[in-house]
């Protein structure tokens, strides 16, 4: 399972992300030096893509491969492609906030905690579709991980209708692009790979 595993403040600071985006509270002191200098478009397209991998923790194969899949859907490719990285397993778990940050809950899915209409699902990169119900499997639910990051309670986004009691969530309906807070100018992307 390849993964980026660098200093996430750094390179926060690097791709001129708030950290929050990924879950966590600190902030960085230092100074991004190179914040001053003029950035061609290229460079630009490329800080959005790179931004947005960052943020899924999804790799460059895997997120050419999401972009292939939403420019042949109908709809502005661009929103497609968010999307579909909004309707990954380990996101929808750390949206539902059984995971204070978007690795933890990749590593909940991949340790087998979680199922999708009933069955064990360990793939973090799994796409959820409206009506799968999401669900802490019966034996995981002691987990003192999900435990803590549910009693500090999170927002749960309305595409997604969250039981507390049962530790589960139904998808009602694909994610719009408002309800996606992920500071990313998509549009850029899409120049980028259509060049």
């Amino acid at each position: 399972m390849a993964r980026s595993s660098g200093p996430i403040l750094k390179r926060c600071r690097s791709l001129d992300i708030d950290p929050t985006y990924l879950g966590y509270s600190k902030k960085s002191k230092k100074v991004n030096k190179n914040s001053r200098r003029k950035v061609s478009e290229y460079g630009l397209q490329l800080r959005e893509k790179q931004k947005t991998k960052f943020v899924y923790g999804v790799l460059e194969k895997q997120f050419r491969n999401y972009f292939e899949m939403a420019s042949r859907k109908k709809g502005i490719t661009g929103h497609e492609l968010l999307r579909i990285l909004e309707s990954r397993l380990d996101n929808v778990v750390y949206r539902l906030g059984f995971a204070s940050t978007r690795p933890q809950a990749r590593q909940l899915v991949t340790h087998g905690n979680f199922a999708v209409n009933g069955k064990k699902v360990d793939i973090a990169s799994y796409l959820v579709k409206p009506g799968d119900v999401v669900s802490v499997l019966e034996n995981k639910k002691n987990n003192p991980v999900i435990k803590a990051a549910v009693e500090k309670g999170s927002v749960v986004p309305e595409w997604l209708e969250f039981d507390a009691k049962k530790l589960s969530a139904k998808v009602l309906r694909p994610v719009n692009r408002e309800e996606i807070d992920v500071p990313v100018e998509e549009h850029l992307i899409v120049e980028l790979y259509n060049k």
